[in-house]
Order: C-alpha cells, then structure tokens, then sequence
C-alpha cells in the first residue's frame, strides 16, 4: 500500500502498518485515525481493523520494486516505534530501507523512548531520515531521545503546534518542520509560536519546513508566512548555510 502524497514535504508514503494508539494532546484529532475510520466504511480491505495497529507483512519489501528514486515517508497512518510493532518487524523495514539507497526514507513518531532504545541495536543508513513529534513544550524531551540516536539526518515535526516551544534544543537536528493542527476541532496556532520557531531555526542554522497555518479550512489560510514560503530541505544544507553566510 503506497500512494502518491499531498503532504508538502515528501513524495510517497508507505504503510507496512497501519493503526495506532493515543499517547499525547498532538494525537486528539489525529488525521490518520479519520482516514482510517474512513476507509472501514468503505470496506476497503488494508483497514478491515480501522484503525488498530495491523502488520501488513507483505508490503514490507515494496519498496523494491520502485527504480526511481523516491521522497517516501515511512507509515503515514501509523507509527512505526509504538509498542504493538516487534522489534524483528522494525529491522525488517530497516533493511529494505537500507537495500533500497536510491530512495529517501522519512519516518516520524512519537515514542521516542523505544526509539532511543531499539535505534542504538540498528543499522542507520544514510538514506534514512528519522523525526520525532513535538507539539508543545510538554514534548520537547522527544527530542532529547531522538539526539541519541546515530540518524544521519534526524528532524522535528512541530505538528500541530498547539503551544509554543521555547528554547528547543537544536544541536544535533538538520531540519524544523512547523505547520498547524487542520480538520474538524483544530485548534488554533499563535503566529508568535511559528516565528519563535523560525528565529531559533535562523539562530542555529537550522533548514525551517513551514507546511500550513491549519484550521477547519487549511485551502483557505495557505502557508506564507511573513509574504513567503519557507520549503528547506536538509539535502540543501550545504547551499542554505553559504547562503546564511553571505546574508550576514
């Protein structure tokens, strides 16, 4: 099960699981959860568990058969660190990743504390980038764990940024993703809260992904932020910090 994204920041996405569990306020009105709600009603035959956490072993080698390098973002409708998925299952996707060096590979979660702890028995190809969720400043201790693992490229997804994040530890981390809560219920994001992110992503030289303000209707408020739009990548970081350099 792979299909094309709309998210602003990768390509592709591939499920090798599917279904989570709640673990904190980012995960109240989870989009994946509605889609997969969705998708049981439809009868749609990958979400006959809604949206309870399913291995789905035969998508596990997928990626094999793509020759054209992809963006592709690793269980979009779920996460790969929670507790339901063993061990064995986790090194089984890292090594397709690994076999698989003309794609990139992104993956997000927010169990960062068996990420730190199964991330150190893995082999981390340099095709893999791996985030964690951060929310609200009662989240920032993910990015702690995530610094201890040996990613060649480790990121932050401040999504849905429901509160602002003061003083984020950015040693260590290649790229800032920020973008508000959508849907129905979505709270608010505080334009202080981006620009706060922004200055201290600056101040670091650190790439700032900025995806969407959100809302009931994200079509209507767009992703400018101050008359522009912030797309940096950590593949450019070479050229973003020469340019950082020249800017003063």
């Amino acid at each position: 099960m792979a299909t094309t994204s709309k998210i602003e920041w990768t390509e592709m996405t591939w499920n090798p699981v599917t279904g989570c569990v709640k673990v904190s306020q980012g995960c109240k009105h989870c989009y994946a959860e509605r889609m997969a709600k969705r998708l049981f009603a439809m009868g749609a035959e990958r979400y006959e568990n809604a949206f309870r956490p399913t291995l789905h072993d035969d998508l596990i080698d997928l990626p094999r058969k793509w020759k054209k390098p992809r963006v592709i973002f690793v269980n979009s409708m779920s996460d790969l660190f929670q507790e339901a998925v063993p061990e064995e299952f986790i090194r089984r996707v890292f090594m397709t990743m690994r076999e698989c060096p003309q794609h990139t590979f992104q993956i997000l979660t927010k169990r960062s504390e068996r990420l730190r702890d199964i991330g150190q028995r893995l082999q981390w190809p340099f095709n893999v980038w791996m985030g964690v969720s951060v929310e609200n400043a009662g989240a920032m201790g993910r990015i702690t764990d995530l610094a201890a693992v040996p990613a060649h490229i480790r990121f932050l997804s401040c999504e849905p940024l429901i509160g602002p994040l003061d003083d984020l530890q950015l040693k260590g981390i290649h790229w800032v993703i920020v973008g508000g809560e959508s849907g129905p219920g979505a709270r608010p994001m505080e334009p202080g809260w981006v620009e706060g992110i922004h200055r201290q992503c600056r101040r670091e030289r650190v790439p700032f992904f900025f995806k969407q303000w959100g809302g009931v209707r994200k079509d209507r408020t767009g992703r400018s932020l101050n008359g522009r739009t912030y797309d940096e990548m950590p593949q450019r970081l070479s050229t973003f910090n020469a340019q950082l350099c020249k800017a003063g």
